[in-house]
């Protein structure tokens, strides 16, 4: 006897319909799953097997052939068996139900017959709804996932005995609530505030023009100056997330296996700081199933960089892509995927070996040949990508000792952040714009015009400091955000200068690089 039941697979972000088929023939005992299934899949024989036994259902001593179609394309991962197990159930006559063709069916079955949590439900979900699938069964653990999508029928289950008492009518299972979306304000780390932090007034104002027009930042200062705490509180001044941009979020972290099932949604910006010894994979993506990396997992957030000369040059290369596109594509033999990854990177170095250079306290032991070695480890093509540069010098003894509270807080910063993004958010309304870092070549010259005054300013800065087309554009979005901080229509010559401030890899170690 044949039945055929509804699931979906992934690839990337996009989901496939795929019709589970299980067909039950005289012969000899066996199992067949065919249709182009990795090991996970292939290795639900024994998940089912033991899954039905332990539910009180017979399991066939017949020859058992189940097809994934279409077979073209990879399956991944146990997400089948409760389809497989229903589809069992269905052709051998223990539940004789005709409306469970209706749903499709996602879960991973432990022995006992408990369905278990999966990974990647949220955009299996919105592209099944793309299709117009409207009823679906999902395991409990997932609920709170599944809550945030409209217009669908979501039953969660925790058993294979449950599944079947619902779909032959013992049962009544409660489709899930949707639940209202609430916008989050920053994510504030326990003890990291600007506040706390003393003196750095201009790595603050630097931060807080990266904040409100996400564009990338590169802190460069001797040991112990404030740069990792700097980065943190950076976190707390971020403008909060918008619906689209949070399910796109949870979607990668879902595939990751990265979210919260209690929680159900990312509703706060990543900040994910892998370690310098990440391997190329880890932090771009790829492997055996081409998972998301760090940077996909940062995507509409902040992916820091503590100490970045320290990261394999050829991983830092790997970089360059993704901050241009704002998205990754990952190229294997048997497919091609492709995930997002705009994120605001947050980098931090020391000057040179020592740690010394340029500080006003301490002496420099490094020559010349030395310093120019170390910062020789970054490219020129990887530097003309961040849009900030920031000096953050020695903190003082009178500064640390101060017991002034300071009147830079997060929440004024964050106030003026979302202020600027607002303004940012009618500007890019009818385009898919999310900050002034990202403005298209067209909207550059559109929104970036600059009077005679600035212009003269920005092209002695451009002819003297020897700049790339790209960095004099970076200049152009960085003065963008600064006059939208200020509320200013125009882009003036103060906001042209306090941009090319911010390029002091191009201005100061000009001679040494």
């Amino acid at each position: 006897m044949l039945s055929k039941l509804k699931s979906f697979g992934l690839i990337g972000l996009n989901g496939f319909k795929i019709d589970v088929e299980v067909d039950i023939n005289l012969g000899l005992p066996a199992y067949e799953i065919v249709g182009l299934a990795d090991t996970a899949v292939k290795e639900s024989k024994e998940r089912v097997r033991s899954a039905i036994k332990n539910s009180g259902f017979k399991y066939p001593m017949d020859r058992v052939t189940v097809n994934l179609a279409p077979a073209d394309k990879k399956k991944e991962g146990p997400i089948y068996d409760l389809a497989i197990a229903a589809g069992l159930l269905l052709a051998t006559g223990q539940i004789n139900v005709p409306s469970a063709r209706k749903y499709v069916y996602f879960g991973e079955l432990s022995l006992d017959g408990a369905v278990r949590h999966i990974n990647g439900l949220l955009p299996l979900l919105i592209s099944a709804r793309a299709e117009k699938h409207m009823d679906f069964i999902i395991p409990k653990e997932n609920a709170a996932e599944a809550s945030y999508i409209d217009g669908i029928n979501v039953y969660p289950v925790e058993s294979l005995r449950q599944l079947c008492a619902f779909l032959c009518g013992n049962m009544s299972i409660e489709p899930i609530k949707q639940h209202i979306w609430r916008r989050e304000t920053g994510r504030i780390y326990e003890g990291f505030d600007f506040a706390r932090v003393k003196g750095q007034e201009s790595a603050k104002r630097a931060l807080t023009i990266a904040a409100a027009g996400g564009h990338n930042v590169l802190m460069i200062g001797p040991p112990g100056a404030g740069k990792t705490m700097l980065s943190k509180c950076l976190a707390t001044i971020l403008p909060t997330m918008t619906f689209d941009e949070a399910l796109e979020t949870t979607k990668i972290h879902s595939i990751a296996g990265e979210l919260e099932s209690s929680q159900g949604i990312v509703n706060c910006r990543p900040f994910r700081a892998p370690h310098h010894s990440a391997t190329a994979q880890s932090l771009i993506g790829g492997g055996r199933n081409s998972k998301p990396g760090e940077i996909c997992l940062a995507h509409n957030g902040v992916l820091f960089l503590d100490e970045l000369p320290e990261y394999g040059r050829h991983v830092l290369e790997m970089l360059r892509q993704p901050l241009e596109d704002g998205t990754v594509t990952i190229a294997r033999a048997q497919q091609t995927v492709e995930y997002p990854a705009n994120f605001m990177l947050v980098a931090s170095m020391n000057p040179c070996a020592c740690g010394n250079y340029g500080s006003s306290k301490n002496e420099c032991r490094c020559s010349k040949s030395q310093i120019a070695k170390y910062l020789s480890k970054l490219s020129g093509p990887l530097l003309d990508r961040i849009d900030i540069h920031i000096e953050v010098d020695s903190v003082t003894f009178e500064d640390l000792t101060d017991k002034n509270p300071s009147k830079t807080t997060s929440e004024i910063l964050r106030e003026r952040v979302e202020f600027a993004r607002r303004i940012q958010n009618e500007r890019f309304a009818d385009c898919k714009t999310f900050g002034n870092s990202h403005m298209n070549p067209a909207q550059t010259e559109s929104y970036c015009k600059l009077n005679e005054e600035a212009a003269l300013l920005l092209k002695k800065a451009f002819e003297s400091l020897k700049m790339s087309a790209r960095a004099y554009t970076r200049i152009l979005k960085v003065a963008r955000t600064i006059a939208d901080l200020e509320c200013s229509q125009n882009i003036e010559k103060s906001h042209i200068s306090e941009a090319i401030q911010y390029r002091s890899l191009d201005r100061k170690y000009r001679n040494i690089l």
